[in-house]
């Protein structure tokens, strides 16, 4: 039993996937698994617990329609115990959950080789090289290039009715432009390591742990040519809805435009604009190239899944990261901070948000419903 015993007495609770005939008739959302039990007697609590990553079925339940339909598969971006329990035990405190369909996923996830939580993904972070194929092996549409546009990207995929897309590349854009998310995926910079930041970055070849999923990860076709890689990827799972023949004149249309100076390929035109920039050449862009140039080869095709990853509705709070009723009343005792209230309040970020700025919204309400639990 998971117990918050507010500031005025109040206790409420959750069991396992089990609520109560008046909680489940108010949507209050579930966790789908409890280890153990543990019971929050404290003058002021401040929940903390993330969103609903973990729990592809709140996430579905919550899925936006201008998303499309939700996924039938996906892989899980954040630990499993960052189901949204912690919500419907604050819904079922008084506190009013807003915003849900406001969520941020990738499309560009790998299954882990190595998960540490079931159904565990790791996101490439990609350069802007890469030929990107919906799962039928179309070319998706400007802007839609690889590291652009999240959101854009995944209700393009979702109108396709298909949960998987694929890159098309070569070791030589995977060594510069592949980059991994997560802590683990990252030694040079999570152990403040300068010298193995330069050796992994400029040198030559892919970082450890990208060679590992290039060893490992079942998502990567690695073959020296494209005939055969084509048939390699006709035969993974999901495979069967690739039009060969379309992937052919994708790859070899992208090919002849590398060669043109003078091309009118935005996602080209594009690569060679960043690379102006001598920090993008050095550490972020592969020189251009042929897909198919056996100098820059093998080839390689990744096939990529939806990760659930943040929710950017949550608990709703005054800018003292307090929990609010739906009436807009105070929870005496009840507080919320990072992901859990949407970064701050249950919308702060709107609902595409700009990358890399979620960090500063779970600082700030930390910061907040911490001072203010202390007053308290």
């Amino acid at each position: 039993m998971t117990e918050l015993i507010l500031a005025d007495g109040a206790v409420v609770g959750a069991r396992g996937e089990h609520l109560t005939d008046s909680s489940a008739a108010r949507g209050i959302p579930s966790s789908r698994e409890v280890v153990g039990e543990f019971e929050i007697i404290a003058a002021a609590t401040i929940v903390s617990s993330g969103g609903i990553g973990g729990n592809h079925d709140l996430v579905r339940a919550a899925w936006p329609e201008r998303l499309g339909t939700p996924p039938a598969h996906m892989l899980t971006g954040v630990p499993a115990y960052v189901d949204g329990s912690m919500h419907g035990v604050s819904a079922a405190a008084g506190a009013h959950l807003i915003n849900g369909d406001r969520m941020w996923h990738y499309v560009e996830g790998i299954t882990n080789w190595d998960p540490v939580w079931p159904a565990h993904g790791i996101r490439i972070l990609p350069g802007p090289s890469s030929l990107w194929l919906d799962a039928t092996g179309t070319r998706l549409p400007v802007p839609l290039f690889p590291g652009f546009d999240t959101l854009g990207t995944l209700a393009h995929l979702r109108a396709t009715g298909h949960d998987h897309s694929w890159f098309v590349t070569s070791r030589q854009i995977v060594e510069k432009e592949f980059a991994l998310s997560g802590s683990e995926q990252n030694p040079d910079l999570t152990g403040k390591d300068v010298g193995l930041l330069l050796k992994s970055r400029l040198a030559k070849g892919p970082t450890g742990p990208v060679q590992s999923f290039l060893d490992e990860g079942t998502d990567f076709i690695v073959e020296n040519d494209l005939e055969t890689l084509l048939e390699q990827m006709s035969q993974a799972d999901g495979g069967e809805l690739l039009d060969i023949d379309q992937v052919r004149r994708e790859v070899v249309a992208r090919d002849r435009e590398i060669d043109n100076d003078f091309t009118k390929d935005a996602q080209i035109g594009m690569l060679r604009s960043m690379r102006s920039y001598r920090g993008d050449k050095l550490i972020r862009t592969a020189a251009p190239h042929r897909l198919q140039d056996p100098s820059a080869g093998p080839m390689v095709a990744v096939k990529l899944h939806v990760l659930t990853r943040k929710s950017l509705g949550g608990i709703e709070t005054d800018l003292d990261g307090r929990a609010l009723a739906s009436d807009g009343a105070v929870i005496p005792g009840l507080f919320a901070a990072g992901e859990a209230s949407g970064f701050g309040g249950g919308g702060v970020h709107g609902y595409r948000a700009l990358e890399g700025t979620f960090l500063g919204g779970c600082l700030f309400s930390g910061r907040q419903a911490g001072r203010a639990a202390a007053r308290f």
